[in-house]
């Protein structure tokens, strides 16, 4: 199968959809790779070493579209690079369609297939190719949160360990799933105080891999929400629901109840966020003050830390790749259940009921749609 791998041109995102390694174990499969020009700089890896692998360099993007069936991203596709999308070509990367109407359309409009990473599953339940970038941002979300509690950078002037004789700073985690238990247990290594709170009681044990007694669990309700919100100097949104738009379990009116200065880090945004005032922001420009409350919004924190992250992602993205390629596409989503949920937009259908549920979209069962000529 004819691979591609385009340069990301999100702002700030450095990260590369297939390292060198990767592109290796591809090519002595039998598959051909092509590399746009300089996707790998920001991990450190040239086009001499793609080359090394095996990889034929692209020199833009448009060459990588028009030649290759299979393309292989990280981030969603910006408007750009939805025009060059053809028929039948599939595209592999994040998308979070939800709340991303204008490139919902262009998916459709494009009749290609379009793979989610964020909605593949496991035989256990996860979100393995969501995972390992949940990992990074929940970890990041407390350096990012430390940063911005110190005077320079916002207003509340806090030691995220406090010192003796003074308290730590009180860090408030809403959800319970990677991005929440990597945050907690990064703010309970730096000495915060630590609160998860989740509608479901269930998660919680999962957080016993956290030593200490600065971390505590509570059921969130509105009450418990309210009291929390009051004390907190950091709130983290880390809820999640699978391919739909984040619940909004923070809103407007509920700011002016939380101290001048406290900072909130929206890791959900890319399913719309979890805090009504929530908007997308980058790392050039990455926050916002809304009724004396600090908003840090980035859509692609991990991509700031690209190495890392890369090869975090690929480690779970290459077997997926990998069936795509030796089977093709039809046939692989046909034949794995799991993969499967990854298909979110198929030759001009809607095929995850969430997307088509927040967008307003018709659904249409993904195996339908992989037997059905799409319609103009």
């Amino acid at each position: 199968m004819r691979i591609g791998v385009p340069k990301e041109i999100k702002n700030h995102e450095y990260r590369v959809g297939l390292t060198p390694e990767s592109v290796r174990e591809l090519v002595d499969a039998g598959h051909r790779v092509m590399v746009e020009s300089d996707a790998g700089a920001g991990i450190g890896a040239g086009n001499a070493e793609y080359l090394a692998a095996g990889a034929a360099i692209a020199a833009n993007a448009a060459e990588v579209f028009a030649t290759v069936e299979l393309m292989v991203k990280v981030k969603e596709p910006l408007a750009p690079e939805r025009a060059l999308l053809r028929p039948e070509q599939a595209l592999f990367t994040y998308l979070h369609l939800a709340p991303d109407a204008a490139q919902a359309h262009d998916l459709i409009k494009s009749e290609a297939i379009a793979i989610a990473y964020e909605t593949v599953t496991s035989p256990q339940g996860g979100l393995p190719l969501l995972a390992p970038m949940s990992e990074v941002a929940g970890r990041m979300a407390v350096q990012v949160a430390a940063h911005y509690l110190a005077r320079p950078n916002g207003e509340r002037g806090i030691l995220m360990s406090g010192a003796s004789g003074v308290a730590p700073a009180r860090i408030l985690v809403l959800g319970a799933g990677v991005v929440a238990l990597n945050a907690a247990a990064i703010a309970v290594a730096m000495g915060a105080e630590v609160t998860v709170m989740n509608r479901s009681g269930a998660e919680f044990d999962k957080t016993n891999f956290i030593e200490g007694p600065r971390l505590k669990t509570m059921t969130l309700t509105a009450t418990t929400l309210d009291a929390q919100l009051r004390v907190a100097d950091v709130v983290i949104g880390a809820a999640l629901m699978p391919g739909a738009l984040a619940p909004k379990l923070v809103t407007r009116a509920m700011l002016g109840k939380m101290k001048q200065g406290t900072v909130i880090v929206d890791v959900s945004i890319d399913q719309g966020g979890c805090f009504e005032t929530s908007r997308p922001t980058t790392h050039a420009d990455p926050v916002y003050t809304i009724d004396g409350i600090v908003h840090y919004c980035v859509a692609n924190m991990p991509g700031a830390v690209p190495r890392t992250s890369t090869y975090a992602l690929n480690r779970a993205t290459l077997p997926f790749v990998r069936e795509l390629a030796d089977l093709g596409v039809v046939e692989a989503l046909r034949a794995d259940k799991h993969l499967l949920n990854g298909l979110n937009i198929c030759r001009g259908a809607v095929t995850r009921h969430e997307v088509a549920d927040a967008l307003g979209y018709d659904y249409t069962r993904p195996l339908v749609a992989l037997t059905t000529t799409a319609q103009a």
